[in-house]
């Protein structure tokens, strides 16, 4: 294939990626991808405002969206607790959730990030200021996953799920 069959498809491709790069920003309430300056989530007056969710990606996001009943809000860091890549707290927009939760209206803050060391670190981080604003804090479970065999599950999961066991 020669390049002339390709071009006009690459400069329809990058004009529509330059547009939509000038159309998308950030919701000024929780910071996930949006056209308007309030996402449709933030906006809606059938979401739980008193419940808010915290994830490190808009993908995150979606995919609490797609997987679960969640009908709550959410508060998107863009990133996790990162020194060595730059990213600290003032990069993840934890003094616009700090402000967020001292307006009163959450009550429950649901720490959705990923089961890493720097993940682990920002939810550390955000129960401190969920803390402080007197907001209860909860961390999604981790641990076996349903179907999963104890005798293939690693190490490390299998340790944390069993220090993390609950009453039945």
């Amino acid at each position: 294939m020669c390049w002339s069959a390709i071009a006009p498809g690459a400069k329809r491709l990058a004009e529509k990626l330059a547009a939509a790069a000038e159309r998308i920003g950030n919701c000024t309430r929780c910071r996930t991808f949006s056209e308007a300056q309030v996402c449709s989530i933030c906006s809606s007056s059938a979401r739980d405002a008193h419940t808010l969710c915290i994830v490190e990606t808009p993908a995150d996001q979606l995919a609490i969206e797609h997987a679960t009943g969640f009908r709550g809000r959410y508060f998107v860091l863009l990133g996790r607790l990162s020194p060595l890549d730059g990213l600290g707290p003032k990069e993840l927009g934890l003094d616009l959730l700090a402000t967020r939760l001292g307006e009163g209206e959450v009550n429950e803050l649901i720490v959705a990030t990923n089961p890493t060391v720097e993940g682990e670190a920002t939810a550390h981080m955000l129960s401190q200021i969920a803390r402080h604003a007197g907001v209860r804090a909860t961390r999604l479970a981790h641990g076996v996953p349903l179907g999963g065999e104890l005798e293939y599950i690693d190490r490390g999961t299998l340790a944390h799920a069993f220090g993390s066991r609950q009453n039945l």
